[in-house]
């Protein structure tokens, strides 16, 4: 090639500029010579994965903590299989980029004009982008090397602009072709508030603030999704009042911090926060968004309830549209508010339970047991599942050190996620994962791509053979007496541990905690591969903070 420039390289070197230095791929002929051409010779690795959900779900994971995701797969047959992964990105607001190997002009026309069809085609050139026009902030086809520059820089200007993925269809027989090198570097497109609104917004929520006598901040997820751990800190510094998260964005602030409450979730949140929430008079929700799975079973008050979030301000009949989050926080700082003292929370230091090292395992012996696992440098993720309640009342110091998907929440998500998180996180960190038995099934092979790259993630299977939260969700009660399981909720049982002589890692079946004891001491010692725990629980047995709906 020489030093001709081409279209191959442009994306290489945008995706570089923003920080991508992993490539989450499957091999496809309409994709593979921009992968093995231009992504093998930069300093992007290729990480090859097995299927496209997984490197799906792993480029969700990565871009959490790098700000950038990207995975590279071929035409419909590769790409559909994605678009669950994609689906959670959007909503959860998410910076993934898919590319998309895609067949040349010339197969493009000869199928639409005579109908003799190349693999993996459906209906021509428009399939698989009006596929994704619904869950992308941007769907680009790169048909011109002329117009690739333009195209690619939109695509992933609105990438990181709007925090949600974008769908970039590269045709083969474009990869080599000539084109304009980059003259200027990305830049996320900055939130512009209309000025009367975020003044009159400013103005309210001081005044409340100010007036309250046990005003309350809730941190949301949007605070991490737009890079504002440091002013939310400020602020919450400067007004010395207590805060809470949400399951969503627990962990995005260190839980170490001595004015942290916990993680509000509803009726699942510790009694502790059940009573600060109830008790207050005034409280700021900076970036929540309100689902199912992040106010369980706790009707929200709106009339005291100030929610800043999806760039408007909303409280009681009070609604300022077009507010960014930034503006609203910095000038608020720019306030110097002060409110009425009150006591903060009391931190205490958590025992080591006490038990029996032949006694069985319940699901909320297990999470009392393994906070004593995690520390500073833990990183934890847990996935669509009973683990929802049990991760949420782990104290976690690390900051931005809990990945979860609960708004989208597909199970199956973490395993793979845990791949993207684990090439993303400090060397320093160490990443633990808990999975239910059903999830993990969908994904297992996440164990392949994890040992194949030497990382090291722990992953905890909770085994109770059964979709737990599946039917926690339809009928709780079964939990609490002897009424059958639905047949639809019950699982095949698999050995997981043995998982491990397959994918060539390391794993462990416990039924004790004395076995659990043993089988994370020899976890920790296994720094090349990933370990896989499979804790067995009752059917009948759930976190002590799902107790509470019986129906």
């Amino acid at each position: 090639m020489g030093d001709t420039y081409t279209v191959g390289q442009y994306l290489v070197d945008r995706l570089r500029q923003l920080g991508l230095g992993h490539l989450f791929s499957v091999a496809g002929d309409y994709s593979i010579e921009w992968v093995n051409s231009y992504v093998e010779k930069s300093d992007i690795q290729v990480i090859e994965e097995v299927n496209e959900l997984n490197a799906g779900y792993a480029a969700d994971g990565y871009a959490r903590l790098k700000g950038i995701g990207a995975l590279c797969v071929t035409y419909s047959a590769g790409s559909l299989c994605a678009t669950n992964a994609i689906a959670g990105s959007y909503v959860e607001k998410v910076p993934v980029v898919l590319i998309n190997g895609a067949p040349s002009i010339q197969k493009t026309l000869r199928f639409e004009q005579t109908g003799y069809s190349s693999h993996h085609f459906i209906s021509g050139r428009e399939t698989d982008r009006q596929v994704f026009e619904y869950i992308t902030a941007a769907t680009v086809r790169i048909d011109s090397p002329h117009l690739a520059p333009m195209l690619i820089d939109y695509a992933l200007t609105q990438c990181i602009t709007e925090r949600r993925p974008v769908y970039i269809e590269l045709l083969e027989d474009m990869v080599d072709l000539e084109c304009a090198r980059p003259s200027t570097s990305l830049k996320a497109a900055p939130d512009i508030s209309d000025e009367d609104s975020l003044n009159q917004s400013i103005a309210q929520i001081s005044d409340k603030l100010q007036n309250a006598t046990k005003p309350l901040i809730w941190i949301g997820v949007e605070i991490d999704r737009f890079g504002l751990h440091d002013q939310a800190e400020r602020l919450i510094r400067d007004l010395k009042i207590p805060y809470v998260t949400e399951l969503l964005s627990k962990a995005i602030l260190s839980e170490d911090d001595v004015q942290f409450a916990g993680v509000f979730d509803g009726k699942s949140s510790s009694p502790y926060v059940e009573s600060l929430v109830k008790d207050s008079d005034f409280v700021l929700a900076l970036g929540v968004w309100l689902t199912d799975i992040n106010d369980l079973g706790w009707p929200i008050d709106l009339d005291k309830t100030a929610f800043a979030s999806w760039d408007t301000v909303k409280y009681g009949t009070i609604f300022n549209s077009q507010v960014s989050l930034a503006d609203l926080v910095n000038g608020l700082i720019d306030k110097r508010l002060t409110c009425k003292a009150q006591s903060l929370p009391a931190k205490t230091a958590r025992q080591a339970p006490i038990v029996d090292p032949a006694g069985e395992i319940t699901y909320q012996g297990f999470y009392d047991f393994i906070q004593q696992q995690i520390d500073g440098n833990t990183i934890v993720g847990a996935d669509a599942s009973l683990n929802y309640f049990g991760s949420l009342l782990l104290e976690v110091g690390a900051r931005r050190g809990f990945i979860v998907q609960s708004s989208y929440s597909a199970i199956g998500y973490i395993g793979p996620a845990a791949t993207g998180v684990s090439l993303a996180k400090q060397a320093k960190q160490r990443l633990l994962v808990f999975a239910g038995d059903g999830g993990f099934q969908m994904t297992a092979q996440c164990l392949s791509t994890q040992t194949r790259f030497n990382l090291n993630p722990i992953i905890f299977v909770m085994d109770n053979g059964i979709y737990g939260v599946e039917q926690w969700l339809a009928d709780a009660s079964v939990f609490h007496g002897n009424t059958p399981f639905y047949n639809s909720c019950i699982l095949h049982r698999w050995n997981y541990s043995k998982l491990a002589e397959v994918f060539g890692c390391r794993g462990w079946k416990v039924d004790t905690y004395g076995e659990l004891q043993d089988a994370i001491n020899a976890a920790k010692e296994n720094l090349n591969s990933p370990s896989i725990i499979q804790v067995v629980v009752p059917q009948r047995s759930i976190p002590n903070n799902a107790n509470w709906k019986a129906s």
